[in-house]
């Protein structure tokens, strides 16, 4: 009996040893640290575009302005904005401007002055009447003095004389019928200042219609009523709304970045089509342009070319705003790597890699041109690497971490 109590206290002390090693073992799993919940990416190759995005607005080509060739009297126009006009096709109508209102005194000189215009006129055709009879008169004796001084009845000197007298009667109706047409020329244009004075220029003779140079559409309308327009005074303005281009103005260091023949993605607006363009010019003069902080900054405006006609589906025309994204720099395979994963460290930047146990490991990474939410690694990851989304300052080398939302530190 004796030999049974040293046995039954060392199982009585093994039970208890094996009880303390389980309460151990439990309590050291329970405190553990737990895995940290992140979110993570896996790198993969791909396309790499390096890009500017900035609002612009549309504007058309080629923009006409129709301007009133000279001073008159516009009828009212019919044209709206928006209307569609052929080439050729009547846009305005311009009529003489009347005359300034006089009283019955000036008529009555006027028509005095027609009255003698009238007799002006009747005098020089008398006047080219008598000259014409002196002129056959002339004539007459030149042929009867050649005849005589032929038959050697006067002396040479006599036909010399009469050739003097029939070019002198041919000088004389000449200038006869010169003043004929003078005193025409004034008779007409004393009744046309007597016209006018009577209404004449309220007629519908002598309208001037202006035509369309081009097909397009009304863009503006500068006068729509009737009234006195001035020479060169601008009446409508016309373009074809299927040939748009976007100006696209960047800060200057911006433009300075963006080449000549780009290309680029015009959006007109959510739920419609993007269109492909590309940069046709980049303007060598900056402007200043106060923010919307009050911070003046030095831009540059861009010329976007559609690659295509704007789609007349698109009911966009000039001034209508659009989103433009210009692509800088372009490569075809790339290893990727997410912006939020990327960590100063120094003067470069470090990525926290997770491992097969499930920690994040450290690594320094290499990287290449950036953009807005990957960039380029070119050294220190591989494609296939799962690296942590966001680290903060709750990530550490070795730190366990599993795959899950986290709050993000701010």
């Amino acid at each position: 009996m004796n030999n049974d109590k040293p046995k039954h206290r060392r199982r009585v002390w093994l039970i208890a040893g094996a009880a303390v090693l389980a309460i151990a073992a439990l309590l050291a799993w329970a405190l553990r640290p737990a895995a940290l919940p992140v979110e993570t990416a896996t790198l993969q190759r791909g396309a790499f575009e390096q890009a500017i995005e900035e609002d612009g607005v549309l504007r058309l080509l080629q923009r006409y302005t129709v301007a009133a060739p000279t001073a008159g009297e516009l009828l009212r126009p019919g044209l709206k904005v928006g209307d569609t006009v052929a080439e050729g096709e009547p846009l305005a109508v311009l009529r003489p401007t009347a005359p300034s209102m006089i009283d019955s005194r000036t008529r009555g000189v006027l028509r005095q002055r027609v009255g003698s215009a009238e007799a002006a006129l009747a005098a020089a055709q008398a006047q080219a009447t008598r000259a014409q009879a002196a002129l056959a008169q002339a004539e007459l004796d030149a042929r009867r003095t050649e005849e005589l001084a032929r038959a050697q009845f006067v002396a040479p000197s006599a036909r010399e004389q009469a050739q003097l007298n029939l070019t002198a009667a041919r000088q004389a109706l000449a200038g006869a019928q010169a003043e004929q047409r003078v005193a025409a020329y004034g008779l007409n244009e004393a009744r046309a200042a007597l016209a006018r004075a009577d209404g004449g220029a309220g007629s519908e003779e002598g309208l001037w219609t202006l035509r369309s140079p081009i097909a397009g559409r009304v863009i503006a309308v500068h006068r729509d009523s009737a009234g006195p327009v001035s020479a060169g005074q601008a009446l409508l303005d016309l373009g074809d709304t299927t040939r748009l281009e976007a100006i696209v103005d960047l800060l200057s260091g911006d433009a300075a970045r963006v080449p000549v023949g780009a290309l680029v993605t015009l959006q007109a607006g959510s739920g419609l089509p993007g269109l492909p363009g590309r940069v046709t010019r980049v303007e060598p003069v900056a402007f200043t342009k106060v923010s919307a902080l009050g911070i003046e900054e030095q831009r540059v405006n861009v010329h976007v070319a559609p690659a295509a006609p704007w789609p007349d589906a698109l009911p966009l025309g000039e001034g209508y705003r659009v989103e433009a994204r210009i692509v800088t720099l372009a490569q075809a395979d790339a290893l990727l790597v997410p912006n939020a994963a990327l960590v100063r460290a120094g003067e470069g930047w470090q990525v926290f890699v997770v491992d097969g146990d499930g920690r994040a490991r450290e690594r320094a990474i290499t990287l290449g041109p950036r953009g807005t939410e990957t960039s380029v690694a070119t050294g220190g990851v591989q494609p296939g690497d799962r690296v942590v989304l966001y680290p903060g300052s709750g990530v550490s080398d070795g730190q366990r971490v599993q795959n899950g939302r986290r709050v993000r530190e701010r």
